[in-house]
């Protein structure tokens, strides 16, 4: 969490919501060691040695945590179809907290972010059998679709889907490639993010471990998070 999500968190107290669990954790940290507890019971959390999601409990904390605290990661995507025949756009608005990046068309061993984001943005086009229905034209036609930014969040949390279902074993498999991830990030209408941290997870589907390397907004370096250690990264 940012700066500034400290700062949000501590300007509010509406019990409706957890900030104030955040605000006694953030509290605590800054004298010494503290426990999570409070935090883990407003999450309906029962259990810290089953395997869970940190991108589900991520947006879980995100949709628990005030409007005006979380608007910092608060985004809005465009989902927008465009008939061929009489060019009639129509959009969808959906919000996001994370944009989700697909590792399973990478055609390389190396996963670049950058063409995670490409694919993402890109048109994707229905002919034949797959021709959507338009309204103006009453009937199916061809068109395709696309993702427009509406809203870019202040904060950009990018998630790499590394799991997926395989059809030969019947079950999801981890997906190992290794990932370039660039220090700056431009997605669509030029909006350019600067990386500060990033989530490592370690395992399998059934069995793993999280760990985070954050660059420190006081003096630049780069630190590991393992649960109770903190280690300096060279």
């Amino acid at each position: 969490m940012t700066e500034d999500f400290r700062e949000a968190v501590n300007s509010q107290s509406n019990a409706e919501f957890i900030d104030h669990h955040l605000k006694d954790l953030f509290d605590h940290l800054v004298k010494g060691n503290s426990d999570a507890l409070d935090l883990i019971k407003a999450l309906d959390i029962d259990t810290v040695n089953k395997q869970q999601d940190a991108s589900e409990y991520c947006q879980k904390i995100l949709r628990l945590t005030s409007p005006q605290v979380a608007k910092i990661f608060h985004g809005e995507l465009t989902n927008r179809r465009i008939c061929s025949s009489c060019k009639t756009e129509t959009d969808t608005d959906e919000p996001f907290w994370i944009l989700p990046l697909s590792l399973v068309d990478s055609c390389s061993e190396l996963y670049s972010v950058d063409y995670g984001i490409s694919e993402f943005f890109k048109a994707s086009f229905f002919t034949g059998e797959d021709q959507m229905y338009c309204e103006h034209c009453d009937t199916k036609v061809d068109a395709c679709t696309k993702y427009v930014v509406k809203h870019h969040p202040e904060v950009l949390i990018l998630l790499l889907k590394r799991f997926d279902f395989s059809y030969k074993y019947m079950t999801y498999m981890k997906i190992n490639n290794a990932v370039d991830v660039p220090t700056f990030l431009e997605i669509p209408e030029n909006q350019a993010y600067e990386l500060y941290a990033v989530v490592d997870h370690f395992g399998d589907l059934r069995g793993g471990h999280y760990c985070s390397r954050i660059r420190s907004q006081v003096d630049s370096r780069w630190y590991e998070f393992n649960d109770t250690w903190v280690t300096q990264r060279m």
